[in-house]
């Protein structure tokens, strides 16, 4: 048997089954995301369903800190890198915010069915109303979720996706 031959039954011996190339709509649980020189694991995935429309969250953490990002398909790829803040905001949520020396304006509000993957999988099956703002530039975000009664609120800003590089985890 040539050589060649031998190389191209090695070849055709691999094992396990085919990795699939990651993107950040496809990104899961174990993969591994390099985000401004930080390693960061995907450690969750939300995805939210507001009448048909999908967009997902992943929860990125390393041992410093925890980010999430926020993917969605519109017309273009919109991304959004966010982190919690601990700043009380209570009911009804106003049309516009001034925070952290910001003032932001109501850009979408709506309720969304939720499933979860990872460290979000007891979110599957709940309900949420959000409530999305932005600066005048549309280059800083402030996310307000509503599950039941807690408010959960987020700050964050754009992104795009070359300041990601992805490793898939399995």
């Amino acid at each position: 048997m040539g050589i060649f031959r031998r190389l191209k039954n090695l070849k055709s011996q691999k094992t396990g089954p085919e990795i699939e190339k990651r993107t950040l709509m496809n990104l899961r649980v174990g993969d591994m995301v390099t985000y401004e020189l930080e390693d960061f694991e995907v450690v969750g995935k939300i995805i939210f369903n507001d009448h048909g429309f999908q967009w997902f969250e992943y929860q990125l953490e390393n041992p410093d800190h925890t980010l999430w990002l926020s993917v969605e398909l519109d017309d273009e790829l919109e991304l959004g890198v966010y982190h919690k803040v601990k700043h009380t905001f209570t009911e009804p949520i106003p049309h516009r915010i001034e925070y952290d020396g910001i003032v932001y304006t109501l850009d979408e509000k709506g309720t969304a069915n939720v499933s979860g993957q990872g460290r979000n999988n007891n979110l599957s099956g709940q309900m949420v109303r959000y409530f999305d703002f932005c600066d005048d530039e549309e280059e800083a975000f402030l996310s307000i979720e509503i599950w039941g009664g807690e408010i959960e609120a987020s700050q964050g800003h754009i992104a795009h996706d070359y300041d990601f590089n992805i490793i898939a985890g399995s």
